[in-house]
């Protein structure tokens, strides 16, 4: 494996008193809170008004900023920036899920700066300083409560873009299962695509001698698909809940990486595709990342075979590893489809009409993936398969 340092200073307080840890927590931060969220859903389920009490409780002057869109987006954040400067917010508390995290680690960092937030994200500069981030998180998805990353949207320049800095490691986080109860059917499969995608992410690197986190990812990956169909079939089920809450964090708060650099080339063709077309980022993935992986496996077949055999049970008895990496690549495209996600950008009324685009932002940095590089001809193919 590759030298490393690791760090990740979230304080995670998980379970379903999780929540009475918010106390203590707002007693070490200062007097004003801003609470941000999305389009209201934590209003109906109860969670609003559960968080909202404890920060009257701690006698906080609460502020909020709510509407943050699915795909984030940096005209939103904005505004949360300039509320923090007018009011001299001590905390931003974010109560939602990846989506309104991520738009909350452009706020914070963005109260930090002079200048404008799209700087950040388009890495013109590197934050170092934020403001204090707390979650409570409400979806079981795409691990930002537990990890430095965000992406965000610009639909005036139409771009989708990741960003990162240790600044935005939210200083805490609350994970209830109990508050993931009344995501609906369609969020919670795009939740699961999602952190099974970044898992599969992960695995696939060049770095030899990797056993420990090879083993943490496909203990993940099987643990998933073996609670998915079940909490499809009973979606009030929180002990099923809480297996994919957590699976959701620990796929994404980079235990999974110690020691490789994974591929993320999947991510962003999708961060293209869906910065043109505005479609779910997991339903992207599910349509993608099967055809990345179909185009990749000349690079290392044993290792795709591998990950058919022990986390799809692909039987190898006389077949070469490039059949049974094909095979298992059938059975992940089956599996995401058999729990309701998309399989074909068609499903979305995509065509090939703005293709030149995506392929253009994609392709806006050079050459990407560290599994294997991509060109603009492999980014077409991919996206070419995926009608």
């Amino acid at each position: 494996m590759d030298s490393f340092t690791f760090y990740n200073p979230v304080k995670l307080h998980f379970g379903e008193t999780a929540l009475e840890k918010l106390s203590k927590e707002l007693t070490q931060q200062g007097k004003k809170v801003l609470v941000v969220y999305g389009g209201g859903s934590i209003k109906k389920n109860g969670v609003y008004n559960a968080v909202i009490e404890k920060l009257q409780e701690a006698d906080k002057t609460i502020f909020e900023l709510s509407g943050v869109e699915p795909n984030p987006r940096v005209e939103t954040a904005r505004l949360g920036i300039d509320l923090c400067k007018k009011e001299g917010i001590d905390l931003v508390l974010a109560v939602g899920g990846g989506s309104v995290i991520d738009c909350s680690k452009l706020i914070v960092a963005g109260a930090k700066y002079d200048g404008d937030a799209w700087d950040i994200v388009k890495r013109k500069v590197f934050v170092q300083d934020a403001l204090p981030l707390g979650t409570v998180l409400t979806l079981a998805a795409t691990g930002s409560e537990m990890n430095s990353g965000s992406v965000i949207t610009n639909a005036e320049t139409e771009e989708k873009l990741s960003w990162g800095s240790p600044a935005v490691f939210p200083e805490f986080s609350i994970l209830n299962p109990a508050y993931t109860v009344s995501v609906p059917k369609n969020h919670t499969v795009y939740g699961i695509v999602d952190m099974m995608s970044h898992v599969i992410e992960q695995y696939f690197h060049n770095t030899t001698n990797t056993p420990i986190t090879d083993e943490m990812c496909e203990g993940v990956l099987r643990t998933v698909i073996t609670t998915a169909p079940k909490l499809i079939e009973d979606l009030e089920n929180v002990q099923l809940r809480e297996t994919i809450l957590l699976a959701g964090t620990i796929g994404l708060n980079g235990f999974l990486s110690i020691g490789s650099r994974g591929d993320w080339a999947s991510h962003n063709i999708e961060h293209a595709v869906s910065a043109v077309y505005n479609i779910p980022h997991a339903g992207g993935l599910a349509i993608l990342q099967p055809h990345w992986m179909r185009l990749s496996v000349p690079v290392n077949p044993e290792r795709f075979a591998g990950i058919a055999t022990r986390v799809f049970g692909v039987d190898a008895a006389g077949k070469t590893p490039e059949e049974v990496a094909y095979e298992g690549i059938d059975l992940l495209s089956a599996f995401w489809t058999s729990i309701g996600a998309p399989s074909h950008l068609a499903d979305y009324e995509i065509d090939d009409s703005k293709f030149h685009q995506i392929v253009e932002h994609a392709m806006q940095n050079g050459p990407f993936g560290n599994f294997k590089k991509l060109q603009e001809k492999d980014v077409r193919a991919i996206l070419q398969n995926s009608l």
